[in-house]
C-alpha cells in the first residue's frame, strides 16, 4: 500500500483559511447565510470553518450538522452493511436562506444529493452551496459540482482519500492511498 500527503500541518491550516476568504467574501456578515455539516466527517470541517470565521470576522455564523443516512439511495440495499444514523442538529430557520452544504470529500456526488433531499425537511433555501476540502473530480456519478475546494484531487476508483482531523485523529492531514498492484 502506498500513501501519499496531500496536505498536512500549516499548508492544511491555510487551505481552511482560505475556504473561509472565501465565504466571507460571498456571505459578507451571515445574515442571510448558514453552515451546514453533513454527517459524520463534514462536521469537523464545518466546525473549523465556523470557528475560523469567527477569528477572522468577529462573527458567530449559525451552524447545523445534519445526518443523511435515511436520505441515501443505498440504504436498503441487499448486502450493504447496515448503516448507523448519527443526529441531525439544525435549530434554526433555513427558508430564504442560503444553505452552505460542507463535507471533507466530495466523490460520486451521491452524498450531497442525498444532503440536499434531507435539507427539504427544514424549508426551502433560498440557494444552496457546497463547500469541500477536498475534490475527487473525475469520479463523479452525479453532475454535481462544489463552490468552494479545498483541493482538488485526480485519483481512481480504487484509491482512497483519507482526511485526518486533529480533533479525533491526533493530527490534520490528508493522505491518498493507492493499493499496491499486483505484476
Amino acid at each position: 500500500m502506498k500513501q501519499s500527503i496531500l496536505l498536512e500541518g500549516a499548508k492544511f491550516q491555510i487551505t481552511i483559511k482560505r475556504l473561509c476568504q472565501q465565504l466571507i467574501e460571498n456571505h459578507g456578515d451571515f445574515s442571510n447565510a448558514v453552515l451546514i455539516g453533513i454527517q459524520p466527517r463534514g462536521t469537523y470541517l464545518a466546525k473549523r470553518i465556523q470557528k475560523e470565521i469567527a477569528l477572522m470576522t468577529g462573527l458567530q455564523v449559525q451552524l447545523g450538522v445534519l445526518d443523511i443516512t435515511f436520505y441515501r439511495d443505498d440504504f436498503r440495499m441487499k448486502g450493504a452493511s447496515p448503516l448507523t444514523a448519527s443526529s441531525t442538529v439544525i435549530d434554526f430557520i433555513v427558508d430564504g436562506k442560503a444553505v452552505v452544504l460542507i463535507d471533507d470529500v466530495l466523490w460520486t456526488g451521491r452524498t450531497i444529493r442525498s444532503a440536499m433531499d434531507a435539507m427539504q425537511a427544514f424549508g426551502r433555501s433560498g440557494k444552496m452551496e457546497l463547500l469541500v476540502l477536498v475534490d475527487r473530480r473525475f469520479s463523479r456519478q452525479i453532475p454535481i459540482q462544489p463552490d468552494y475546494i479545498g483541493i482538488q484531487v485526480d485519483s481512481i476508483d480504487s484509491q482512497k482519500v483519507i482526511v485526518s482531523w486533529e480533533e479525533v485523529d491526533a493530527d490534520d492531514s490528508i493522505v491518498l492511498v493507492t493499493e499496491k498492484m499486483s505484476d
